[in-house]
């Protein structure tokens, strides 16, 4: 069929008031009345009315004829009527033309659990304007990010997500077969883009999939996530690393907030706030001796945070200083890689953070150990045997600069930006230990 009239979206009507155009879309809703129909059509822009008047002709057939979610193509005159809530407009459609008919009846609808939901996951996404503008959002915060990112010199790089080895600890890797031996799946591109610092790669950066064999079944962990990953060569101390993210964090919700903000305070009821920087920085150990005056950890063994101990330190800040996020540093060695450098006067501690915001962490970063002789002496101190991470050390014989960097989980960002419930609902297609479909 030969289309005279090309595609208007539903957004841009408006300025085609008397005139005949074509919309296509999806059926949204269906008002067979005794005199009139209407459907109610929706494309990725908005919804519009299309009215005819009963008149026993084919095209009214057609309308009776449709059904929920079918993919449609209308011609129609578009009309002024202030009446309509949609726009104040409507179409009076001249030929219908369904191009794919939609099953009836709909496997989910607006009651459904999120389970359910996410085997139906296209329908979901579709009908859902939250859904959609998760990804619009999604879109802006990875621009920005990037943007911020070559603004500051950084090389947008893409490591191997296959390993002949297990990267950092053996525990939470996938392995897999690869032809006649066994290969595993990246947990994160650490090693690699210390290797692009040793390859004289100034400033790192990568956004790609990380997989964690974590049989954990939070609103917070999945088995496969996209990770924002920073690498900067030439530091002066981590705190280059904690001001480096502070500022694309700051400049990426900028964006959100000029683009997004209306449409996220309207679905989802939350007000971007553009934070002011620096964010407070407190160390692990003042978290914990706050923590603990308020009844957190009694028997004081707690060598890290738990989720609880995160919101309740994130809530102390709040109240302090008004801020959303904060920078807990100086982890204790036995909780952070071997790989994370020391300071020279507290082997009993790592210059590392995490960056907690409302709450939830979202980064993990330090500077690194570049020394190769010290790298091998936190590594035994592990009791970690450096034969299979040879090809990584190797980076660190031959004048490695001081460096540091940052992975920070992008659908964690998603979901307190829009204040989610799950990282379920921060991901297109979520992989968990008991989802691999659809």
């Amino acid at each position: 069929m030969i289309h005279t009239t090309s595609r208007v979206l539903v957004s841009g009507l408006r300025e085609h008031v008397g005139e005949t155009v074509s919309v296509s879309g999806w059926v949204n809703t269906l008002r067979l009345q005794r005199k009139m129909q209407f459907v109610l059509v929706r494309d990725h822009t908005g919804t519009a009315q299309v009215t005819h008047k009963r008149d026993d002709s084919e095209l009214e057939q057609q309308l009776e004829d449709l059904t929920t979610e079918s993919a449609v193509r209308i011609i129609g005159r578009v009309v002024d009527n202030p009446v309509v809530k949609l726009g104040g407009l409507e179409i009076v459609p001249e030929s219908i033309e369904v191009l794919n008919r939609a099953e009836t009846p709909l496997p989910i609808d607006e009651h459904t659990g999120v389970e359910q939901r996410l085997d139906w996951r296209f329908l979901d996404v579709r009908r859902r304007p939250t859904a959609q503008l998760l990804f619009a959002v999604q879109t802006t915060l990875e621009q920005a990010m990037r943007e911020y990112a070559y603004a500051q010199g950084c090389t947008e790089m893409h490591t191997p997500k296959l390993m002949g080895t297990a990267s950092e600890s053996g525990a939470e890797v996938f392995k897999l077969g690869y032809f006649d031996r066994s290969a595993y799946l990246a947990q994160s591109p650490q090693f690699y883009k210390q290797m692009a610092i040793a390859a004289g790669i100034d400033r790192v950066f990568e956004i790609g999939p990380v997989f964690r064999a974590e049989p954990s079944f939070t609103s917070r962990h999945a088995t496969e996530f996209t990770g924002v990953d920073v690498e900067l060569a030439w530091i002066d101390s981590v705190e280059d690393v904690m001001a480096f993210e502070e500022q694309m964090l700051t400049h990426a919700i900028t964006k959100v907030a000029a683009a997004h903000g209306g449409a996220i305070r309207e679905t989802f009821g939350v007000e971007v706030t553009v934070p002011t920087t620096p964010f407070p920085r407190i160390t692990m150990a003042e978290a914990q001796e706050i923590l603990r005056a308020k009844g957190w950890d009694p028997e004081r063994i707690k060598e890290d945070l738990d989720p609880e101990g995160e919101r309740r330190i994130s809530a102390h800040i709040k109240e302090q200083s008004g801020h959303e996020w904060v920078f807990i540093t100086h982890y204790p060695t036995g909780i952070r890689p071997f790989y994370h450098m020391r300071p020279a006067d507290d082997w009993s501690v790592t210059l590392s953070f995490d960056l907690l915001w409302k709450g939830l962490e979202v980064t993990t970063g330090a500077q690194r150990e570049h020394r190769y002789d010290v790298l091998l002496k936190q590594a035994a101190e592990k009791g970690m045997n450096t034969e299979p991470m040879q090809d990584y050390l190797n980076c660190f014989r031959f004048g490695c600069p001081p460096h540091g960097g940052l992975g920070m989980g992008l659908g964690r960002v998603l979901m307190v930006l829009l204040g989610l419930d799950s990282i379920r609902e921060a991901t297109f297609l979520f992989r968990g230990p008991n989802r691999l479909t659809p």
